[in-house]
């Protein structure tokens, strides 16, 4: 007999039809109300006071009784239409049966048909007994979140820790480790970087306060441990690199005794109830040692990381994160690309890994229950509960060998209770697992609530769940091949869930997170299995372990490149506003662009338009860029990048090439701003001294742009962060050179002079005498890095620039002492940030037209004083700063100065000439004055701005005219000597003021030397 077969089974290849013939319906949602309610209810509780979350539980589960209640009246009164009904239905059978049968079925008809008479119509309720049963479950797990939570929150509170901490009391602990020891990064605080820390939780045990008195307790604590430095720190790096090693070495559960001052935690919902800060000068002291399963899983990490020794750098130090989120040899700029790339899920071990560990078991998981199931489990003969018991060892072991981080026991907890289904028989449903796991979670540890990565590992998880497998249809329907169509769904749908909890976090959106996304799968699978191999065979077999992380090797540093590649380019990421409003402003935004690309697929043109559009806002070509952003400003002469509390400038030598002035304490800042500007090659790049705000940087001014030589100021200091310039230059195998006062260089229509630090004086040999006036002059007013900073007078396009470092007081009146035929400046990089410490001499004498203030927004140092922009103005000069104004571009020439701004896209044009200033002794100084374009009898420049306009012009015609000639004559000037000699030549001495006479004496003084 054959007939149609149905749908269900016309797409099985057996002619009996599927094996598992199963429909799909709606999404299963019954326990996801439940495990929100019970996230939302510990979320409030952990920072709300005990007696209101106690009132509130009470409520809530009286709310839950009453609809319990209602639900079972209701359930009662729909059981007697329900019988009636039953009972009509048996009477229609029975009257269509033969005669005999008629007669004993008669009476029960009869008592069926009069009981279908008696019903009467009933209104239609819109709550039926499911769904108060519904309400009672949420307002049940409501209350049981709240009150765990709140238990929790009262632990934290117990004990004398947090008073001890309130008083900033010292104090003597017996601790338990809860987590690994990790370095934090060293961040730049002004202009020193901050040292690495070690950081752990732990929980004290027993706290001996500051009287004596000791108490046994369980408080989660948080430890910060500094290493004891300073000059009197007699430990070679070996012994310090040592003491490193034995913090880091400790292994959960471990307890140890510490001496430590208690602080009290940023916030007072914080997890923890004090922050204990150990400075530490030997190693720590061990009370009792860690339990089998830590010592057996620290020994497994441990095996790994010698394994990979012999890799290359980023797959040694990627490997072991991928495997079991070992982060602690990632280095900073690796990290960065991740983050770029939204890749850091790779090092954050999640649901991915175990599910890669999990398919090995049972193969494919649609097909774990079936017949034709994969993997070594029915290979090895196991049966359903046997594969379910051993995958369940996988996964505590997985927890126990990654810790317990909230991916990790998410993802443990969906696969335990994947597996349980497979055991029992029973069908496997991933979005009831995912809520069950959530619920499970949250009522076992509420302080995964406020935790932003479980947040991310919920989200994406669900993401996989319920959007993917719909974008993925769509993509199919569109012809797109189903493997290609499912990866890239789950990519895009993961990324548009998280996105708008990375913008709160980050105040960033990534353009390039879903590409590389899918280019690093390729990559994750391998290394993840062969890591995991590696690991296992470590512990006996280090040779074998050693082969198969070079095998693993190749794809983990695929999965770098990929994050390197991608972060490289200039429109990786943009900026986007922080916060829970940006995040929900994004999530809007998300939500209303579906749509969109729905119409957008039907549509092959305008899915090529807007690929071709993504293209070029990821690439950023310059010519397109300037086109629609104005930035940078076609013939820009300088720029001051924006790179926060610091300083980085860039001086224009030709098609992308540019001499570079400091890096800035972060090397993404000085990165974008280089890529902006299309900068691909620094034949020098100076660093005017070795503080963190200036030199930090450096690593992203190299990074992928031909470097010839970096000059550093003569003064080593801090010796730190002078190794550091050092180690990166060398990695880079970049020169590292020392300026020379006087020192002179031409890079095409760039030149500068070196004016500042003084040379050091020769070390003297022993035994010989010293002549004290051998002394370079000023070389006493060099007291720390800030007065050795490297001053630059550069001149380019007719345009003299001053750049001042970091120079305090002292140094600047040396300068100035050094060099008195210092004239005006058109350009004044003003000295640290704009500090209150400037030398109104020096402001006077160099009078610039435009001062220029690198700092940082709401810098915690006040930058720029008031005072200071108050002197500037006074002189007449336009202040611009980059912490309210963004990059700063200056343009034109000595007759049209100008100033484009980068934050505003506005211009500052200031017309006119170099203004000049009288020397102490009543003399005109070179460099300034005419000599640049400005007018003897005194003139100011004409400054003019958007919509307001200046004129300080009081001169006569006839200085005038001399001021036009000098202005023509400067622009092919060589030297200081040439433009005394034309000055002496195009101004009449009788039209000069009593200044301008002296300066022109001083010119035929140097007309002499000649």
């Amino acid at each position: 007999m054959t007939g149609a077969r149905a749908t269900v089974h016309a797409a099985a290849e057996s002619p009996h039809g599927a094996s598992d013939p199963h429909q799909e319906g709606p999404a299963d949602l019954r326990l996801v109300a439940p495990a929100l309610a019970a996230w939302a209810g510990a979320v409030i509780s952990l920072g709300a006071p005990g007696g209101g979350v106690a009132v509130a539980c009470c409520g809530a589960v009286g709310l839950a009784v009453f609809a319990l209640r209602v639900a079972v009246a209701r359930r009662r009164a729909e059981r007697v239409p329900e019988e009636a009904e039953r009972a009509s239905e048996e009477a229609e059978e029975a009257e269509g049966r033969e005669g005999a049968e008629r007669d004993v079925v008669g009476p029960r008809a009869d008592t069926a048909r009069r009981m279908a008479g008696a019903r009467r119509p009933r209104s239609p309720r819109r709550w039926s007994a499911g769904a108060f049963v519904a309400l009672a479950a949420v307002l049940l797990c409501a209350a049981a979140g709240a009150a765990s939570a709140a238990l929790h929150a009262s632990d934290v509170r117990r004990g004398p820790l947090p008073a001890l901490a309130e008083r900033y009391a010292g104090v003597t602990a017996e601790l338990e480790v809860t987590g690994d020891p990790h370095l934090t990064r060293p961040k730049v605080r002004g202009s020193q970087r901050t040292p690495p820390v070690l950081v752990f939780t732990a929980e004290a045990v027993r706290v001996t306060a500051p009287d004596g008195a000791i108490t046994a307790v369980r408080t989660p604590t948080l430890v910060v441990v500094r290493q004891r430095g300073g000059g009197g720190d007699e430990r070679g790096p070996e012994a310090r690199g040592s003491l490193a090693s034995a913090w880091r070495g400790l292994l959960p559960s471990t307890r140890i005794r510490v001496v430590a001052r208690a602080v009290p935690p940023l916030s007072p919902t914080d997890e923890v109830a004090a922050v204990l800060r150990i400075t530490a000068d030997a190693p720590p002291v061990k009370v009792g040692a860690p339990s089998p399963l830590q010592r057996l899983a620290g020994h497994l990490r441990a095996g790994l990381r010698e394994a990979t020794d012999g890799l290359r750098p980023d797959a040694r130090a990627l490997l072991p994160g991928l495997v079991v989120g070992d982060t602690s040899r990632v280095p900073p700029d690796l990290d960065d690309a991740f983050r770029a790339t939204d890749l850091t899920h790779l090092l954050a071990v999640s649901g991915s890994n175990l599910t890669i560990v999990l398919a090995l078991l049972i193969g494919p998981p649609h097909l774990a229950t079936r017949a034709e199931r994969r993997g070594l489990a029915p290979r090895l003969g196991l049966s359903l509960r046997g594969t379910a018991v051993i995958g369940g060892a996988l996964a505590l072991a997985f927890v126990v060998v990654c810790r317990p981080d909230p991916s990790v026991l998410r993802a443990a907890a969906c696969g335990l209770i994947t597996l349980l289904a497979i055991g029992t028989g029973r069908r496997r449903s991933l979005l009831p697992a995912l809520a069950a796991a959530v619920l499970l979670l949250v009522l076992y540890d509420p302080w995964l609530a406020r935790s932003y990565g479980f947040l991310l590992s919920v989200l994406a998880t669900g993401a996989l769940l319920l959007l993917a497998p719909r974008w993925s249809a769509a993509l199919q329907r569109r012809r797109v091949p189903p493997r290609i169509a499912e990866v890239i769904a789950a990519a895009a749908a993961a990324q548009a869930v998280c996105a708008p909890v990375v913008a709160v976090l980050a105040a960033r959106v990534g353009l390039v997170a879903v590409p590389c996304n899918l280019l690093a799968e390729l990559a994750v699978a391998p290394a993840t299995v062969l890591g995991f191999a590696a690991l296992a065979a470590a512990p006996v077999a280090l040779p074998v372990a050693q082969a198969l992380t070079w095998c693993a090797g190749w794809p983990a540093e695929w999965i770098a490149g990929v994050a390197r590649t991608g972060a490289a380019l200039p429109g990786a990421e943009f900026d986007w506003p922080g916060g829970w409003t940006g995040g929900l402003v994004l999530a809007a935004a998300t939500v209303a662009l579906v749509p969109v690309a729905r119409r957008v697929l039907r549509r092959p043109w305008l899915c090529a338009l807007c690929v071709l559009a993504l293209i070029l806002a990821v690439c950023r070509p310059a010519p397109i860029t300037r086109v629609l952003t104005g930035w940078p400003p076609p013939g820009w002469r300088a720029v001051v990048c924006d790179v926060g509390q610091g300083d980085g400038l860039v001086l224009a030598a030709g098609d992308g090439t540019a001499l570079v002035v400091d890096t800035g304490p972060e090397p993404h800042a000085i990165d974008r701003c280089l890529n902006d500007l299309g900068v691909r090659r620094i034949p020098l790049l100076v660093l005017t001294h070795f503080h963190a705000d200036h030199v930090d940087g450096l690593p992203g001014a190299l990074r992928g742009r031909s470097v010839g030589a970096i000059e550093t100021t003569t003064l080593q200091d801090p010796p730190g962060q002078a190794q550091f310039v050092r180690t990166t230059a060398a990695a880079a195998r970049v020169p590292v050179v020392r300026a020379e006062p006087g020192e002179r260089r031409q890079l095409g229509p760039l030149t500068w002079e070196v004016l500042w630090p003084p040379a050091p004086p020769d070390i003297p040999v022993p035994g010989s005498p010293t002549d004290p006036n051998s002394q370079p002059a000023g070389l006493d007013a060099v007291d720390g890095p800030n007065d050795a900073s490297v001053t630059l007078l550069v001149r380019t396009g007719g345009l003299t620039l001053l750049l001042l470092g970091d120079l305090e007081p002292p140094a600047q009146r040396a300068l100035l002492a050094a060099h008195p035929d210092l004239g005006g400046v058109d350009v004044l990089k003003v000295a640290h940030h704009g500090s209150a410490n400037q030398d109104p001499p020096l402001l006077h004498r160099l009078a610039p037209r435009l001062a220029l203030i690198s700092c940082g927004a709401d810098n915690p140092y006040g930058h720029p004083a008031p005072r200071t922009i108050a002197a500037l103005r006074s002189q007449g000069a336009r202040v611009l700063r980059t912490d309210t104004d963004g990059a700063i571009a200056i343009l034109g020439t000595t007759a049209r100065l100008s100033a484009t701004v980068s934050g505003h896209r506005i211009k500052v044009r200031l017309a006119g000439g170099r203004r000049t200033r009288t020397r102490p002794g009543g003399g005109r100084r070179p460099g300034g004055g005419t000599s640049g374009g400005g007018e003897p009898g005194g003139r100011r420049p004409q400054a003019r701005t958007v919509g307001s306009r200046r004129s300080r012009t009081r001169t006569s015609a006839r200085a005038r005219a001399s001021a036009q000639k000098l202005l023509c004559r400067r622009e092919a000037a060589g030297s200081a000597v040439q433009r005394a000699r034309w000055v002496m030549q195009a101004t009449p001495e009788g039209g000069l003021r009593r200044a301008d006479r002296g300066w022109a004496h001083r010119a035929e003084v140097l007309n002499q030397d000649l």
